[in-house]
């Protein structure tokens, strides 16, 4: 082609662009002042998404797409579940699995969250169990499961609920399919144990454990059996965390040395302190409602307090505090994305600094974990007295990625892998370079320093297809899948002894004022 050619296809394509232009102004003269700025502004978005899908493509993660539909059951018998343990997080476990409080199910149509509730799939489940040592929770669980309205329009199987009174007598009973556990920690372990030894699945709520030896029996006994278990992490089902897996894969970040990880709280709520109602006045339950020495289990005996009841965690009786509470969500993230296992050492530290009241747990904590094979360092910083956003980073030598509801990646200054893109503006470092929303669970380039993008946790619900999911109910519906399909379910005993492991040693080395390791010869903590 001649040069006159070129120069006359050039000029030819000016025009266009400038008859373009004026048409576009012309159409947006109504808009005075703004005309152009509007003008202006679409051309530098529509150069910035040129430049961000080109980005995309040469990472490779323009094949990275969400799912669109959610994979069914297919016809399957009816499963029966029993639920030991009905205080807060358990109705929310019914709710994952279709069943709703009807006093929940009019506060829902009130805000139209009902409507979406409704829209979940059917599971084809029955809860015809529960035991809970509380006459009040008992009575809630009870009416839960009998409610005739079920997600999914599915029909009520019809099959009467019952109480049990002690766990063990609902383990006993062979109507009994699979039982979900959410109890205090302290009960945790050995209920499982109970549970598998009598040919029950386990869907059970974090924590694994409260002590070392717990961890070794309960690790043992699920291991050697042909039951399934699940542990309760559902960040796995979120749309943004497995396209997170994607970009690890893809070694986005580069190499990674070091992650941060946090938890913060700021209100009584969120220190634990439950048990008043709105307007300062103790919560129900007495001795008369409740079976105070089955509820303290094998821990030590002491009076019974209306505090003590609903505060459990604030005591080392009963719980690790934040790490069994908070961390364990924040190690099963890591955990799942890069298969981190167990630390080589753990220190941790911290005090109560700011609740004064009768707890033991700290109310600000740090612990560090070295993993001198993987030559990397996870970091965990959590507080009680401060709301502030921390996140959870995770930091390569070429980029970081702050993971919660949201993905938002942003290059290193010093990267090698981006240095000539940094050089020459395609990337900036001040912004991300990358996103996911968890809106659409579509990948979107950020080039602009005035778009910035913040993530919760991840791990309410997630997008797909357009619609809100609850990622419990995707996490229950997994271990329902494994039990009538097989398969491994997404925290199983493997990952939940990991993490088991992992709080212990931070959880050890706080009480202990001292670091310690694991020996994975002795299978111990020293």
């Amino acid at each position: 082609m001649s040069k006159d050619n070129n120069r006359r296809q050039t000029q030819n394509s000016n025009e266009k662009n400038t008859q373009s232009r004026r048409t576009m102004l012309k159409a947006m003269a109504g808009i005075p002042v703004l005309g152009l700025f509007a003008y202006e502004l679409m051309e530098k978005k529509s150069f910035d998404r040129s430049k961000g899908n080109h980005l995309i493509k040469e990472l490779g993660l323009d094949d990275i797409q969400p799912p669109t539909r959610i994979s069914t059951s297919g016809e399957v018998d009816l499963l029966r579940i029993g639920i030991i343990g009905f205080g807060n997080r358990a109705g929310q476990l019914a709710n994952g699995l279709g069943f709703i409080h009807p006093v929940t199910m009019e506060n829902w149509r009130k805000n139209e969250r009902l409507n979406n509730w409704l829209e979940q799939e059917s599971l084809n489940v029955a809860i015809t169990g529960i035991c809970d040592v509380f006459d009040l929770h008992a009575e809630n669980g009870l009416a839960t499961a009998k409610n005739e309205l079920l997600a999914g329009g599915a029909k009520h199987s019809g099959l009467p609920v019952k109480r049990y009174r002690t766990y063990l007598e609902m383990l006993t009973d062979s109507s009994i399919d699979a039982v979900i556990i959410a109890t205090p920690d302290h009960h945790h372990a050995r209920i499982t144990i109970d549970a598998i030894q009598a040919g029950k699945h386990v869907y059970l709520e974090k924590s694994l454990c409260h002590t070392e030896e717990e961890l070794y029996e309960v690790y043992d006994v699920v291991r050697n059996s042909n039951r399934v278990f699940q542990l309760g992490h559902q960040i796995t089902q979120n749309v943004v965390f497995q396209q997170a897996k994607e970009i690890i894969r893809k070694n986005i970040l580069g190499k990674i040395s070091i992650i941060e990880t946090t938890s913060n709280r700021n209100t009584a709520d969120g220190a634990w302190i439950r048990h008043l109602d709105a307007n300062g006045n103790p919560k129900p339950g007495n001795l008369q409602s409740i079976d105070w020495k089955q509820w303290l289990g094998n821990s030590p005996e002491v009076p019974f307090t209306i505090d003590r009841f609903y505060n459990w965690t604030k005591f080392f009786d009963y719980d690790t505090g934040m790490l069994g509470q908070l961390f364990t969500h924040e190690y099963d993230a890591i955990n799942q994305l890069l298969r981190i296992g167990i630390p080589k050492s753990a220190v941790a530290s911290g005090g109560i600094y700011y609740w004064k009241d009768n707890r033991e747990i700290p109310d600000v904590l740090h612990a560090v974990f070295e993993y001198p094979e993987k030559e990397l360092t996870l970091m965990y910083s959590a507080s009680l007295a401060s709301s502030r956003s921390r996140g959870r980073v995770i930091m390569g030598h070429d980029a970081s990625m702050e993971l919660g509801g949201t993905i938002t990646i942003t290059a290193d200054n010093n990267s090698t892998r981006y240095k000539q893109k940094i050089q020459d503006g395609t990337i900036e470092t001040d912004a991300p370079m990358l996103t996911v929303s968890s809106g659409s669970g579509s990948i979107d380039a950020v080039t602009s320093a005035t778009e910035k993008y913040y993530a919760s946790r991840g791990l309410t619900s997630t997008f797909i297809n357009g619609r809100r999911i609850d990622i419990t109910h995707l996490h229950l519906k997994e271990w329902i899948d494994c039990i009538r399909h097989g398969g491994t379910p997404s925290v199983d005993i493997e990952k939940s002894f990991e993490e088991g492991v992992t709080v212990l040693m931070a959880h050890k080395s706080y009480l202990e004022k001292r670091r310690v390791e694991w020996d994975p010869v002795l299978r111990k903590i020293v």
